[in-house]
């Protein structure tokens, strides 16, 4: 075992040095008492308890239990994952703050005015522009779906033909176009099946195409759309940044639409009481009490499941364990 990689790997993914080295002693010597795994990692008692809590926390060490000696490492996929998404978070943050150094540079030296960054398109010229930017797209296409639609024959044959020729589509609808007579069976269903990735939120603020990171076209609001046509061509800018964060935001919050289920495994008998008191609506001092665990450790396991679920709140985490039959 090549015991420096992953001591390394555990250090970028924000594990401290002290609790790499309990979980390299637990690889090496566990099934094992806790004060055995302590020894082989050269640390004393208070450091051991500390560095071992840190790895529970982090979803990779079994608990401690007082009486019953031994510790094992856990399969550590979902504690991975929010390690992984927790230091996801701190680079998105980091080039936050590098391009928003950069933008206020742009502002305070370049004084040329651009009056093309967004062109206005009305009419019946909306469905040829609707078109050409499906067909001019090469990498990927984001979009927000939702009713009322522009009248296009031909626009599920369009969107199946550009995902044959292998551009990446994420697409977030809305419960009205799921809703929207025979959009759900005509349209949605067979680009999932194409390659589509699809989620589902209840309402979006504006429609919207992003063309790779090259433009967007962005409708009025969806309950003024039906009444104005009017669409917006954003080139790329400020504007066209904030509608590309806007849409990133949205699709983590979403709900996967007929994504596949990954393969059954057995869920724990306290994850299925978790879930049941969660479901039952009991608060979490409760459930804490309940279970015999503190807020933390309970707010831990609440993380666990979601990311084992694959949702972003609480309401999706039901929704995914009843499809499951976790509930």
């Amino acid at each position: 075992m090549a015991t420096g990689k992953v001591g390394e790997a555990l250090t970028r993914l924000g594990i401290g040095g002290r609790a790499a080295r309990v979980y390299l002693a637990l690889l090496e010597h566990a099934p094992a008492p806790l004060s055995e795994i302590g020894t082989a990692a050269g640390l004393d008692d208070g450091e051991l308890a500390a560095a071992y809590a840190e790895l529970v926390d982090a979803g990779l060490a079994s608990a401690a239990v007082t009486g019953h000696g031994r510790v094992v490492p856990v399969p550590p996929t979902a504690g991975l994952q929010i390690l992984s998404r927790h230091r996801a978070a701190e680079l998105d943050a980091s080039c936050v703050t590098v391009t928003g150094a950069f933008d206020t540079f742009r502002r305070l030296r370049n004084a040329e005015y651009r009056d093309d960054l967004v062109e206005v398109v009305t009419g019946e010229e909306i469905g040829p522009r609707l078109r050409r930017a499906w067909a001019s797209a090469r990498a990927q296409i984001r979009q927000f779906d939702s009713p009322p639609y522009f009248p296009i024959p031909t626009a599920t044959d369009e969107a199946l033909a550009t995902l044959a020729r292998g551009v990446t589509q994420r697409v977030v609808y809305t419960r009205e176009s799921l809703e929207f007579p025979g959009n759900l069976a005509g349209s949605i269903e067979p680009c999932i099946e194409a390659g589509e990735q699809a989620r589902v939120v209840p309402s979006v603020p504006v429609k919207l195409i992003i063309i790779d990171d090259a433009y967007a076209l962005v409708s009025l609001p969806i309950e003024e759309t039906d009444v104005h046509h009017t669409m917006l061509v954003v080139q790329a800018s400020g504007l066209f940044s904030a509608l590309v964060a806007l849409f990133e935001q949205t699709w983590q919050g979403a709900l996967p639409f007929h994504g596949p289920l990954p393969g059954a495994r057995r869920l724990l008998p306290s994850d299925r009481r978790l879930l049941a008191l969660l479901a039952g609506g009991v608060s979490d001092d409760d459930i804490a009490r309940e279970l015999g665990i503190s807020r933390r450790t309970l707010f831990r396991r609440i993380e666990l499941l979601m990311t084992r679920l694959g949702a972003r709140t609480r309401f999706q985490m039901a929704l995914q364990a009843q499809r499951r039959g976790w509930l």
